[in-house]
């Protein structure tokens, strides 16, 4: 794939993984090995990419972040230039895990990102089995492009997104693993699109798929309209991030410039759940 000079090519891996790793690794490295032929500079994969049950009684494998899982598919990846995010269940000592985002390429780890929200809705209780992270929220650059890490049920807190925002992101990315529900599908695309039309960034959504999970990876332009997107099928959905879309975008809607608010970058404890 040939990009534009000022263009970022980006890839989301929408895939259905399973309780164990050895798997989801053989998978991802065939997904990685496609993204490199296709010219991808930062390759997304979904939240719980390393491990996933869909049964609450059953816990993901857990690893550390410069664990196995990472270590094998760094070693895989030794000679690319690709940039690589990637979801998995991280070791806490001493207590439950967290839900991480890990950031790597060739020169090794350059970001890591721990779960704020967790999703404690619509019937479910993500910190029965999970710790949330306490930051840092942070961004990271990918060949002149800047990106922030967030994590699925965090897209519906635009607090979020708007710290990222303010700390220079141009990219969003949003590794997920979206459970079905009424309205879901609607919730996942509206509170992208409006991400990235606040914020005059581009959102980027890597999901897992099957069970019940919804897929609809994305790529959203700052303007809010759908660059790319899947169904329900396993795939890898290739995205463009330009430097002029921006640029053109930001020139027409200065919010980062015009907003009288600035965000509370300290995390807090949530508040006990409503009928809890």
């Amino acid at each position: 794939m040939t990009a534009g000079p000022a263009d970022l090519v980006i890839a989301c891996v929408q895939m259905h993984s399973v309780l164990d790793p050895e798997q989801n690794l053989a998978h991802c490295v065939a997904s990685a090995r496609r993204a490199e032929a296709l010219g991808v500079d930062l390759l997304i994969f979904p939240e719980s990419t390393t491990s996933r049950s869909d049964d609450p009684s059953i816990a993901p494998r857990a690893d550390d972040v410069d664990g196995t899982f990472v270590a094998r598919l760094r070693d895989e990846l030794a000679e690319s230039e690709m940039t690589v995010i990637i979801g998995m269940t991280e070791e806490r000592e001493g207590g439950l895990p967290f839900n991480t985002l890990v950031a790597f390429r060739r020169g090794g780890v350059v970001a890591v990102y721990r779960k704020l929200h967790l999703y404690d809705a619509a019937g479910a209780r993500e910190s029965d089995s999970m710790s949330p992270g306490n930051g840092p929220v942070q961004v990271f650059e990918v060949n002149g492009f800047r990106v922030g890490m967030m994590t699925c049920y965090d897209v519906r807190f635009p607090e979020l997104a708007r710290l990222l925002a303010e700390r220079g992101a141009d990219l969003l990315a949003v590794p997920t693993s979206w459970v079905s529900g009424p309205l879901k599908e609607d919730h996942w695309r509206t509170l992208c699109a409006a991400r990235a039309i606040e914020n005059a960034v581009y959102v980027a959504g890597a999901c897992q798929t099957g069970g019940n999970r919804i897929g609809r990876s994305l790529v959203v332009a700052p303007d809010g309209v759908p660059e790319a997107s899947a169904g329900y099928e396993e795939t890898l959905l290739i995205g463009r991030i330009s430097a002029e879309r921006l640029a053109g975008v930001r020139e027409r809607f200065p919010m980062l410039h015009q907003t009288r608010f600035s965000v509370d970058a300290t995390p807090r404890p949530a508040r006990a759940s409503v009928g809890r």
